[in-house]
């Protein structure tokens, strides 16, 4: 099994402290490095210890460098090398769901599934895969996408919600989590296409987890579904995350090539200006095909337009209740002064 060459570690002010003086006293040559405490090179790979305490070791040589170096003398634990031992649930035979485009005003929601059993789970652990929240770069997701399709052949599945369909759908449930819990069903009934006898789903805790039993058909009926905070550490649903994740920013890109402009993420103040150039030049219909017109934003952008939600129909007037009370607490009652 060949030896994985980048480990990225979480270290308390004591333990930065410990490898400061560590590195400081070794035989380590200095590097300069922006926004790090300290970083070095070693003989055959490269620390690099961040100001958010991050310790970042990367080339040849980074598993025996984490091994013999810094789980004994600054971890004061084994945290490589075992992870068939310490987290054996890791490879079991299972599959992860998670999605992406949640927050985004504008672009679809993509909810990925991926499957995962010893040999797929190590072989992901090699990609260094893990929750896409934490790669901070777009190339880089997408490249961990292509790397993942690669390793999973035809082991996943994508369910991809297009605003048109996300904002009819919303009229219909009213709830992003009901919505949620029907795509995530989606995606486990499509993957149990290509892999049937897979036992388990596992999935972030977004929501009542009956709501994705009472959407599943099927062949999802004999599946064992997990919710759990925090289960983008497993492997399975690291993977579903960057998998949706570069789906999403597939599809707003070729949004923004649609529309010759790059499309934003979020909900910033640089959105609504791109939404409000769009709605200026494409009319307020547009929204209803690039973006998740329940998203409060859509006001802002309306209000900074000229336009009303009546002039989208139903769709456009599909609020949250938090929204709707929140808007009709601020409404002046009848016969106020």
């Amino acid at each position: 099994m060949s030896k994985r060459t980048s480990f990225t570690f979480k270290l308390s002010d004591a333990q930065q402290e410990t490898l400061i003086s560590l590195l400081r006293g070794g035989n380590y040559r200095p590097k300069e490095v922006p926004y790090t405490r300290i970083a070095v090179e070693a003989e055959d790979c490269n620390i690099a210890l961040y100001t958010s305490g991050k310790c970042v070791v990367q080339g040849k040589g980074a598993e025996d460098w984490v091994t013999f170096t810094l789980e004994p003398l600054v971890l004061g634990e084994v945290v490589t090398g075992y992870d068939d031992l310490l987290h054996p649930e890791d490879y079991r035979p299972h599959m992860g769901v998670d999605e992406s485009g949640k927050g985004d005003f504008f672009g679809p929601i993509v909810i990925a599934a991926a499957y995962v059993d010893e040999a797929l789970a190590a072989a992901l652990k090699k990609l260094d895969v893990r929750d896409s929240k934490t790669i901070k770069s777009d190339r880089k997701a997408e490249e961990m996408g292509r790397a993942i399709r690669d390793t999973l052949q035809n082991r996943y599945s994508l369910v991809v919600i297009g605003p048109r369909a996300y904002n009819r759908l919303y009229l219909k449930m009213g709830n992003v989590n009901r919505m949620l819990a029907w795509g995530h069903a989606r995606a486990i009934e499509n993957l149990l296409d290509k892999v049937p006898d897979c036992p388990e789903a596992l999935s972030d805790q977004f929501g009542p987890k009956h709501q994705i039993e009472r959407a599943l058909l099927q062949k999802g009926k004999k599946i064992t579904l997990v919710q759990r905070p925090k289960a983008e550490s497993d492997p399975a649903v690291a993977a579903a995350s960057i998998l949706a994740r570069a789906a999403f920013l597939y599809e707003i890109r070729k949004m923004g090539q649609r529309f010759d402009v790059e499309i934003p993420k979020g909900a910033s103040d640089r959105v609504r200006e791109v939404a409000v150039d769009l709605v200026r030049a494409q009319g307020p219909d547009v929204l209803l095909d690039t973006a998740k017109c329940h998203f409060q934003t859509l006001d802002k952008v309306f209000q900074a337009s000229g336009h009303q939600r009546s002039q989208l129909g139903p769709e456009g007037e599909a609020i949250s209740r938090a929204a709707r009370e929140k808007s009709s607490s601020a409404a002046p009652k009848s016969g106020a002064r």
